[in-house]
């Protein structure tokens, strides 16, 4: 059994990692705001954050797991995607990318609780059976404290750390000391549920614990 995450993020492979399970790592090749884009206007309304991170991890693990079929054709595994999105009274918030929006961004969302949107898709693949996927979607919400101060805020943000992540803000990391509350699996505000995935493993069939210990070897060059 072969574990492939659908992602370069380092915050999910940290996770897995943390949960005993060390995947081979692929960069999805997925135009994430073109995909959504089509959807909509072929819908011809806007998705829910669950909709939308749930349509992005399935896309992310089904480019991984066809590109898997055919330039590794004996991989015999799973193939894991994802994707986050954080809301705040109703309001998307995405990365920030800049100092700028990460502080307005701070002073809108301190004292206040958001929900965290985490889109799961499981591929089973296998030389011997037609690829078989599951999907979820995990929610969690957070409190911020009340008294985080202008100073905390701007020397938080000069960190980087907030600048290229879902509601400009970490749990497990620096920007924890700033969170009074998470209601829900805490590994969704990570970047992935891990008990969601167990679930999604277990429907595939595949035992969760003969994931643990697994070490995985580079990907191909064409698969980089």
């Amino acid at each position: 059994m072969r574990i492939c995450l659908a992602s370069t993020s380092p915050a999910r492979l940290m996770l897995l990692r943390q949960f005993g399970i060390h995947p081979l790592t692929i960069a999805p090749d997925v135009d994430e705001e073109a995909v959504v884009a089509a959807v909509e206007s072929a819908e011809g309304r806007t998705l829910a954050p669950d909709e939308h991170v749930l349509l992005l991890a399935r896309r992310k693990a089904a480019d991984v797991a066809a590109r898997l079929a055919d330039d590794i054709p004996d991989f015999d595994g799973i193939v894991i995607g994802g994707d986050s999105m954080f809301a705040l009274d109703g309001q998307v918030l995405g990365k920030p990318h800049t100092p700028e929006n990460a502080i307005a961004r701070w002073h809108a969302m301190r004292g206040r609780t958001g929900v965290l949107h985490s889109g799961h898709a499981v591929v089973r693949v296998s030389p011997q059976a037609p690829a078989r996927e599951v999907h979820a979607v995990a929610e969690a919400s957070v409190s911020f404290v009340a008294d985080v101060t202008d100073a905390e805020i701007e020397a938080y943000v000069a960190t980087g750390e907030p600048l290229h992540v879902a509601g400009a803000f970490t749990v497990d990391s620096l920007g924890g000391a700033f969170i009074e509350r998470v209601e829900g699996d805490p590994s969704t505000v990570v970047g992935m549920s891990v008990s969601t995935l167990r679930s999604l493993v277990r429907e595939l069939g595949v035992d969760w614990t003969s994931l643990w210990g697994l070490e995985d070897q580079e990907a191909p060059p064409s698969l980089l």
